[in-house]
């Protein structure tokens, strides 16, 4: 696979859904978890993605439960924790692995894409966020301590 827009991936619904439905927008790709202490970003997510949605940009969220067993509810419950406590309208997508050997074919793309610290693969937390320019190429990889306001240069950048 040479692009994000070659993968596929199941809706919080459950319906698979190609991720070349985003080609031609800027992606900001994050593993996420809704009992994390970083769980807050949601809510910058959500700023974000409100802001630069019309200039194309797009949010994508894949619920994690890997790492402190922090995303434990299932897709309903997901769901309803972004839709009632941060109003999220971002596509989201059906929980998955990051790391290991089940991780999604998505994250192991990313991971090989853009190396983390000391040119580790291994995604270290939730929040990690991975930017993918207009054509589905992985930009750059940002640490779950990153907030997502600190990227609106770096999307703006690639619109």
């Amino acid at each position: 696979m040479s692009t994000v827009h070659d993968f596929t991936a199941s809706s919080l619904e459950g319906r698979e859904k190609p991720l070349s439905d985003f080609s031609g927008q800027v992606l900001l790709v994050v593993n996420t978890a809704s009992k994390c202490g970083f769980t807050p970003q949601y809510e910058g997510l959500e700023a974000l993605y409100r802001k630069l949605h019309a200039q194309g940009s797009t949010v994508l969220s894949f619920p994690c439960n890997q790492f402190g067993g922090q995303e434990p509810g299932d897709a309903a419950e997901i769901a309803r924790f972004c839709s009632q406590t941060y109003a999220v309208t971002f596509p989201m997508f059906g929980k998955i692995d990051v790391n290991g050997t089940g991780a999604h074919s998505l994250y192991r793309y990313l991971k090989g894409e853009a190396k983390g610290v000391l040119g580790t693969e291994a995604i270290k937390w939730n929040f990690t966020k991975f930017l993918v320019d207009r054509k589905g190429k992985v930009a750059a990889r940002f640490a779950p301590s990153v907030t997502p306001d600190a990227l609106e240069k770096e999307i703006e950048r690639l619109l």
